[in-house]
């Protein structure tokens, strides 16, 4: 088992790693709009919010020497699933010739009150 870290992706907020990988499996925590290119900020918009989640995700997955074609299973939490068709739309720009499992679910709210977060499982 290895810990996954990186600068290009926000540190975690809490008492666990950003990713692990596991007999060739990686596991990677929960990515918010953190934009650690700006200072940290956090956008508005769910559309700039998801571009920078899926950064955020890719960041962690090149530190482990994977892509976002790697990736098995995502799990979308949105604060509002009215924002699901945007969201969707930017997801597939991303995941238009992979297109991993998945499961999106609306959550009363996400840390930092972001409007998104996304996990991912991905294969080595």
């Amino acid at each position: 088992m290895k810990q996954i870290k990186t600068a290009l992706a926000p540190a975690p907020i809490g008492p666990y790693s950003q990713a692990i990988m596991a007999g060739g499996v990686l596991y990677v925590s929960g990515q918010i709009a953190i934009d650690v290119n700006n200072n940290n900020q956090i956008p508005e918009s769910i559309e700039d919010q998801t571009h920078i989640v899926i950064r955020n995700l890719k960041n962690v997955l090149k530190e482990a020497g994977l892509e976002l074609n790697n990736i098995v299973k995502t799990t979308i939490y949105l604060k509002d699933m009215n924002d699901f068709v945007a969201v969707n739309t930017i997801y597939a720009e991303y995941f238009n010739i992979s297109k991993p499992a998945r499961a999106t679910v609306e959550v009363s709210r996400l840390p930092k009150d972001v409007r998104i977060e996304m996990d991912c499982i991905a294969l080595k």
